[in-house]
């Protein structure tokens, strides 16, 4: 990987969230976009969008046309693309995750239609901008590139099935180069639902804590340029992390349930290591799905002892939804650049609402900032439907002291 762009509520870019993550930090604050004076809970992780916008090829016009998931896509796409070094590309692949896409134009389209049927100004362009494609075309006309868009909903797990499908893009030769990733904007139709749901924590999110009581939504886009090593060794580009493997699965238990004792979740872990020619003891870091509901993190939690044996005694697990909260399908590809994270700059993201462990956690909690010696690390994603997705990351050194899977 040769470039990282990142926006959640920690702040814009690898900088301020490196910090955010390596703190603890987080980002919830009261919900400002609608009205939660009805619902349960009234914080949400929102993201700030840079003023003005950063708009490359496209018109003002077209930008203001997007809601605030496809400016989160822009924002974090333009970084990785201008820290990549990238030039116009004809048949350069884009593959992203998303869950809502475009869903506040929706939400818009029907309060108009519903409130003044009459009045069309702009329901048009409402319409057309609700689609995830056109979000992903305007990233692409934004950069000038003209290769094929490949779009994944698979839930919670979308953003990492992106960066895993482009990794394997590029694994079998079937691109040099790909940009992926994964974005989300909390809506009032995804905060009132999972609300309703009471799937919301309504005091603290805190993975894996024994009195953890729900997830908190959260925002953000991250997307990662990712090319052959002969391709970035040619252009002389800096080197930020390999993907060594990529592990996906489906867990047929229920619909929004895993089954108990993860096994799908196991099973995804298992393959990741296999393409990866690495063992669970090789693993230096664990960044779990860790939602902080209680099915989620139980499950969860038996899978990673399951799979990581002896080492589940000593191997640090942290989720960073407790400082970012649940970006739903752009979870994985944040994750996976807060992976990178770690690894460049070698710390563990802590947990600081953390109190007491879930009686299935075996393993140590990150719950506070700290250095550490890593290599590698994992990335667990696990989506409603049952969709699971595991990366593993491995910290780029200094030329030739990697070795390639």
């Amino acid at each position: 990987m040769t470039g990282a762009g990142i926006i959640t509520a920690l702040g814009r870019g690898w900088r301020a969230n490196a910090e955010g993550f390596r703190l603890g930090r987080t980002g919830f604050r009261p919900v400002s976009r609608f009205d939660v004076s009805r619902q349960r809970v009234k914080v949400a992780a929102e993201a700030d969008l840079p003023e003005p916008m950063p708009r490359r090829l496209l018109s003002e016009r077209q930008v203001e046309r997007l809601d605030n998931a496809g400016k989160l896509l822009l924002v974090a796409a333009f970084e990785a693309w201008e820290q990549a070094g990238w030039d116009r590309s004809e048949n350069l692949p884009i593959v992203l995750g998303t869950t809502a896409a475009g869903m506040a134009l929706g939400e818009d389209f029907f309060r108009l239609a519903v409130r003044t049927p009459e009045q069309r100004e702009r329901q048009a362009a409402r319409a057309l901008f609700y689609q995830a494609q056109t979000q992903v075309r305007a990233l692409a006309e934004a950069l000038g590139c003209r290769g094929p868009l490949t779009i994944l909903s698979t839930a919670c797990a979308a953003g990492a099935n992106a960066v895993g499908h482009a990794w394997e893009l590029v694994r079998f030769g079937r691109a040099e180069r790909v940009l992926s990733g994964g974005y989300e904007a909390v809506t009032q139709l995804l905060f009132c639902g999972f609300d309703s749901l009471q799937a919301l924590s309504p005091t603290a999110c805190r993975p894996f804590d024994a009195g953890r009581d729900g997830l908190a939504l959260g925002e953000g886009a991250a997307v990662l340029a990712l090319e052959s090593l002969e391709s970035a060794r040619r252009r002389g580009a800096a080197i930020l992390g390999e993907v060594i493997g990529y592990g996906t699965t489906t867990d047929l238990h229920h619909l929004t349930q895993p089954q108990p004792q993860g096994d799908a979740a196991l099973a995804a872990m298992t393959l990741a290591c296999e393409r990866a020619e690495v063992t669970p003891s090789q693993i230096d870091y664990v960044n779990a799905h860790g939602t902080g509901t209680p099915l989620n993190d139980s499950a969860e939690a038996l899978a990673i002892q399951r799979w990581a044996g002896s080492r589940a005694n000593t191997l640090p697990v942290s989720s960073t939804k407790a400082s970012i909260g649940h970006l739903l399908g752009a979870a994985g590809a944040v994750e996976a650049v807060v992976c990178l994270m770690a690894l460049r700059e070698q710390f563990l993201p802590p947990e600081l609402a953390f109190e007491a462990p879930d009686p299935a956690c075996v393993f140590p909690v990150v719950r506070k900032p700290a250095s550490a010696q890593l290599q590698l690390a994992l990335s667990n994603s696990f989506g409603f439907g049952g969709v699971n997705a595991s990366l593993i990351f491995r910290r780029w050194c200094a030329e030739g002291t990697n070795q390639r899977s």
